[in-house]
């Protein structure tokens, strides 16, 4: 599982592997994004300025839905790329090989195809993660569901950006039927422990 309520500078100091928590695309957003952003996408401004009213709490969980998401990906295209698994440590790495390797580009359009994900969808995931993945907290899902009952409505009412928008509500529905695909009943930690910190 996810190391509860760590910020990604912390889980990158303690080494956890791509392929298994969050560092899966860490360090080559800005490389790899900005040089793509178009006017169908978005842009780091316009992302800034469309989450300019968000609480840290509401921006903590939706960024705790986009890491999920993006550290499916990664695993899915390990899963699919067994041999690369070692050339493929993060889902930077599977994005820089996809633009010049055409059986990972294949892969990767089936692995998208099967979230039911567009290449817009995932650019502005990543490009979210790169402007608040310095500060972010991955949330529980308990966590999360004892803050905001409804959070498809709260994207719909709070992100007006709608590349974004679109992302995320992708992002909370992949991850939500992902839940409710598996057994429900889980451990279940004290509520201190659960309960994150809110920042100002």
């Amino acid at each position: 599982m996810f190391p509860s309520l760590l910020p990604v500078a912390e889980w990158k100091k303690i080494g956890i592997s791509a392929s298994t928590e969050c560092s899966s695309c860490c360090v080559l957003f800005p490389f790899l994004f900005l040089k793509k952003m178009n006017h169908e996408t978005t842009t780091l401004i316009s992302l800034k300025e469309a989450m300019k009213r968000f609480t840290s709490m509401e921006l903590n969980i939706l960024y705790s839905y986009v890491i999920e998401v993006l550290i499916c990906l990664h695993t899915r295209m390990l899963q699919k790329l067994p041999d690369l698994v070692r050339s493929l440590p993060t889902l930077a790495s599977v994005l820089r090989r996809k633009a010049k390797n055409k059986h990972v580009r294949i892969v990767w359009e089936s692995v998208l195809e099967e979230y039911g994900l567009q290449e817009r969808d995932v650019t502005a995931l990543c490009t979210f993660f790169l402007v608040h993945g310095n500060k972010g907290e991955h949330y529980a899902a308990n966590v999360r569901q004892m803050y905001i009952k409804d959070v498809s409505f709260m994207i719909t009412n709070m992100v007006k950006n709608q590349a974004l928008q679109d992302g995320l509500l992708r992002a909370v529905q992949i991850i939500e039927e992902g839940k409710a695909a598996q057994t429900p009943e889980n451990s279940r930690a004290p509520l201190k422990e659960l309960m994150p910190p809110v920042k100002d």
